[in-house]
C-alpha cells in the first residue's frame, strides 16, 4: 500500500498536498470541502498589515470625513469597506474553521513590522491555529537600506514572535534574497521552524488611457515549480529546516518534483481555483499511481531523492549548468525555412 504521509512543522499530515492562503478559505463551509477533497491542511488566506493598521486607527472614518493628512500613502492600501476581512472577523474564522475539521490550520500574517504582529500571532494561538504563516512580502525602495538590514529586520520579527508563542512558524520569502541559503539558515537560528518558498511577487500593470498604476493578478503556471524546485534542492540537508513550495504546483508530477527535490509539503491554489476543489483528488491518485508503476511505496522514501547532495551531478544546479542549458536551444530561421517551399 502507498503511503503519501509526510511531516511539515512537527505537524504529521496525511499526504504532501496543502492548501495555500487563497480566497478558498474565506468562506467557513470550504474548510470541510477542502478536507473532504484530500488536503492534508490549510494555510488561512493572510491577515495584511495594512488591515491591523485600518481597523486600529480607523482609517475609513478618516477618509470618509476627508482628515486624513496623508491620503496618497493609503491610496495603496486595499479599500477596507470591499476587503471584508478585518483582524476580528478573521480570528472567528479560523477559530470557527479549525473546528470543523480534523486537518491541521495554519494562520497567515503577511506584514514585514513588528507591532502587532506579535499580539496577533498569541490571538491566533488563542484561536487554535496548529501553526503560523509568516508572509513577509515587502518590497524594499529605499536605497539607503542595505540587504543585511533587511534579513535583520525579517529575522528580528522572527525571535519576536517566536518568543511570544509556542506554535511552528513557517518564514514565506520571495526569490529575490541575494544568498537565500543563508537567509533560510538565519531565520532558523532565529526561531523559525521553515520555510515556504516562494512568494509571487505580483507586479501592478500600467493603464495607458487612464494613467493609472493597476493590479493585474494572474494565476499562477506550472513553469513557475522551476525555480521552487531548483532552491528546495539546494536547501535539502544544506539548510535544517522544513521546505514548503508554493507557486506552479498544478498536477501530480509537480507535487512528485517537489518531494524529490527535498520538500516536505507542495502547495497548491491555483490549480484548484481554475479546476475546483476536486482536483486534489485528482493529483493524489495521480501520485499514487506514479508511485505504484515506479515501484515506491512512500513519499518518506523519494523525498530529496533528486537534491543537489544526492544526485550524481550537483552541477547541475550551480553555474556549470548555465552553459549547458543555454546550448539546449536549438534556434531555426523562420526566414531560411520559408525559402525552402
Amino acid at each position: 500500500m502507498i503511503d503519501l504521509s509526510t511531516n511539515y512543522l512537527g505537524l504529521k499530515l496525511k499526504n504532501p498536498v496543502v492548501v495555500s492562503a487563497s480566497p478558498l478559505t474565506e468562506k467557513l463551509e470550504n474548510f470541510a470541502r477542502l478536507e473532504d477533497a484530500g488536503a492534508a491542511a490549510i494555510v488561512m488566506y493572510s491577515l495584511f498589515e495594512e488591515q491591523i493598521e485600518a481597523e486600529s486607527e480607523n482609517i475609513d472614518s478618516a477618509l470618509e470625513y476627508g482628515t486624513n493628512s496623508y491620503g496618497e500613502a493609503t491610496s495603496y492600501l486595499p479599500d477596507m469597506p470591499k476587503y471584508h476581512v478585518g483582524p476580528e472577523r478573521y480570528l472567528d474564522l479560523l477559530h470557527k474553521g479549525k473546528a470543523s475539521v480534523s486537518i491541521p490550520v495554519i494562520g497567515s500574517l503577511n506584514g514585514s513590522s513588528p507591532g502587532g504582529w506579535v499580539r496577533y500571532s498569541e490571538y491566533m494561538q488563542e484561536a487554535g491555529a496548529d501553526a503560523i504563516e509568516l508572509n513577509i512580502f515587502d518590497v524594499p525602495t529605499d536605497p539607503n537600506m542595505t540587504a543585511e538590514q533587511l534579513e535583520t529586520r525579517y529575522c528580528n520579527l522572527v525571535r519576536a514572535i517566536r518568543k511570544s508563542i509556542k506554535l511552528p512558524i513557517a518564514v514565506k520569502l520571495g526569490p529575490y534574497f541575494t544568498s537565500c541559503a543563508n537567509f533560510a539558515r538565519k531565520l532558523s537560528e532565529a526561531g523559525a521552524d521553515g520555510v515556504v518558498i516562494f512568494n509571487r511577487f505580483y507586479q501592478p500593470d500600467f493603464d495607458l488611457e487612464e494613467m493609472e498604476v493597476v493590479p493585474n493578478l494572474v494565476l499562477s503556471s506550472p513553469h513557475e515549480l522551476r525555480l521552487r524546485l531548483h532552491w528546495a534542492a539546494i536547501l535539502y540537508h544544506q539548510v535544517e529546516t522544513y521546505i514548503a513550495i508554493t507557486g506552479g504546483v498544478h498536477d501530480a508530477s509537480d507535487v512528485l518534483k517537489s518531494m524529490m527535490a527535498g520538500a516536505h509539503v507542495a502547495m497548491m491554489t491555483s490549480a484548484l481555483l481554475k479546476y475546483g476543489v476536486e482536483h486534489i483528488g485528482v493529483v493524489l491518485s495521480g501520485m499514487e499511481a506514479w508511485m505504484t508503476e515506479h515501484e515506491y511505496v512512500s513519499v518518506k522514501q523519494m523525498r530529496g531523492s533528486m537534491s543537489m547532495v544526492n544526485i550524481e551531478n550537483p552541477n547541475s544546479f550551480l553555474r556549470g549548468n548555465y552553459l549547458k542549458m543555454l546550448g539546449s536551444y536549438t534556434w531555426r530561421d523562420s526566414g531560411s525555412a520559408l525559402s525552402t517551399f
